[in-house]
């Protein structure tokens, strides 16, 4: 099987709080609508959707998870050194998201943190 594309799609509870919260982190907006918002990751742009909740739940045809009280998926982002890492928790802190694990070595060479966005999607920052 062959695939032209791939993307994610989350649920989120206010539009407005998720641009803010991703524009100040500086990422590119690829896109907005009354329904969604979604944006830009890394150097293959990679595309995150953001959907209202009640938009999303009936096309995935089952119910979300409540990521507050669990884990559905982690994204990695890369960091150029550990200095970015640690640029980066200050910034995810400034732009209101939840650090869930503080920069820390995983192992020779690995160095990251996890944060979560405001509607719980995680996500880890690492350099290696």
């Amino acid at each position: 099987m062959k695939t032209k594309k791939i993307w994610a799609n989350f649920s989120v509870q206010d539009l407005n709080r998720t641009t803010q919260f991703y524009k100040q982190l500086g990422f590119k907006q690829n896109g907005e609508s009354d329904q969604l918002t979604s944006f830009f990751f890394g150097d293959d742009n990679f595309i995150i959707h953001f959907f209202l909740k009640d938009v999303l739940e009936p096309g995935m045809k089952g119910q979300i998870i409540d990521t507050k009280a669990g884990n559905e998926i982690i994204f990695t982002l890369a960091a150029d050194s550990k200095e970015a890492v640690d640029d980066w928790e200050k910034e995810v802190q400034q732009a209101g998201g939840t650090i869930v694990s503080r920069p820390e070595e995983f192992g020779k060479g690995y160095y990251g943190f996890v944060f979560a966005d405001p509607d719980g999607h995680r996500f880890n920052v690492f350099h290696m």
